[in-house]
């Protein structure tokens, strides 16, 4: 058994108006230390361990599902699971 822990971002050149509102209330805050706010995804998915690639198998999760290729950019890490740690 497999864990894939999948993060899912915007683009560098595509707006976050999500991640630029919460900075604006972060400033109104008194946190004006902030500079960036980046709002994303996350995801876990447990993967049987069926033969097939597990690396492959979620990347194309990703790219036909969880991600919008066009404007997203996804990361992930994937982990072995044992039976009791799930």
């Amino acid at each position: 058994m497999y864990k894939a822990k999948i993060y899912v971002t915007y683009k560098e050149s595509i707006l976050d108006p999500q991640g630029a509102a919460i900075k604006k209330a972060l400033h109104h805050l008194n946190y004006q230390e902030v500079q960036k706010v980046t709002v994303g995804k996350y995801f876990e998915i447990q993967v049987a361990d069926g033969g097939q690639n597990v690396n492959e198998q979620v990347q194309k999760m990703c790219d036909e599902l969880l991600a919008n290729v066009n404007m997203e950019t996804y990361r992930f890490e994937i982990q072995d699971v044992q039976e009791g740690e799930k």
